[in-house]
């Protein structure tokens, strides 16, 4: 197998795409064995780039791996990796905030990726939404947006995707990684971040979290009765109906807090949806 180094001294890591290749083999291998067991997975990278990652990942009986790459210059060197493999390497040349990937192969499915930091949160927020179809995500970010993921309330770092993410996952920090670790280095210290499915989960719908929590935080530093005013014109009454403060500030509110909000706001929404049914339904007096 062509020495790492070599592969990545061929390529030059472009900006637009936000690539910083993975060179320290010990941290590849520390990764990849922060994702075992993957004896019967599909195990999907995401931007394997020169297949640092990959190099380890296929040391492991996997069922199946599937590999997206979206720079076309790295698809030939990823290529000879499926001589190393016993098992099924699929290789797509694609933009993964493009694809279904929680319907690719069979479960149960792992995510393990260094991924490009202009799109980490994005893609995360994909994957959250059909966050039961897989089994873990290890993904790396940068240290800051690692550290929204698993702030918790009464803090400056907890906000929306806190919420959303610890709403639908299990997620702990692994470890940090200095610049050095990457060529080239990046500007910011990057940390390895696992997901897993969350059980049991408040019955709440994406869209709900979503709207409730951005009417929140949009003033994070107002009272709740004033910051929901984007959301409802009775915010008071919207508050009472969830048992909460309504001097309380979003950044206070726990997941379950949150949740509670959004079932009062859905079951507002029902109940004006009825309102209206029956007005349309009166006879009108003559």
């Amino acid at each position: 197998m062509e020495p790492l180094k070599e592969v990545i001294s061929t390529l030059r890591a472009k900006r637009s795409l936000g690539q910083n290749f993975l060179i320290d083999p010990h941290i590849l291998k520390r990764i990849v064995q922060s994702a075992t067991p993957l004896e019967d997975c599909t195990v999907i990278e995401v931007g394997p780039g020169p297949g640092g990652l990959t190099r380890e990942i296929i040391k492991h009986p996997a069922k199946e791996i599937i590999l997206i790459e979206q720079d076309g210059r790295c698809i030939p060197n990823l290529e000879k990796l499926r001589g190393y493999f016993k098992g099924n390497i699929t290789l797509l040349n694609a933009d993964a905030l493009t694809l279904p990937l929680h319907t690719f192969g069979n479960a149960p499915r792992k995510i393990i990726a260094n991924l490009p930091y202009n799109i980490s949160t994005p893609l995360l927020l994909q994957w959250l939404k059909h966050m039961d179809d897989f089994e873990s995500l290890t993904l790396m970010f940068q240290k800051e947006v690692a550290a929204r993921l698993v702030a918790s309330p009464h803090s400056s770092a907890y906000g929306r995707l806190s919420v959303i993410c610890q709403w639908k996952a299990n997620v702990r920090k692994l470890f940090n990684l200095s610049p050095g670790a990457f060529l080239p280095p990046p500007k910011v210290t990057s940390t390895l971040v696992q997901l897993t499915p969350r059980f049991p989960r408040e019955n709440v719908s994406w869209n709900a979290l979503e709207m409730v929590t951005k009417a929140a935080f949009s003033q994070r530093r107002k009272m709740l009765r004033s910051s929901l005013k984007g959301l409802t014109t009775e915010p008071q009454h919207l508050l009472e109906q969830a048992h909460l403060n309504p001097e309380n500030r979003a950044e206070n509110l726990s997941v379950q807090e949150f949740c509670a909000l959004c079932a009062a706001w859905e079951n507002s929404l029902k109940e004006e949806s009825k309102l209206h049914s029956l007005k349309k339904e009166r006879p009108q007096v003559k």
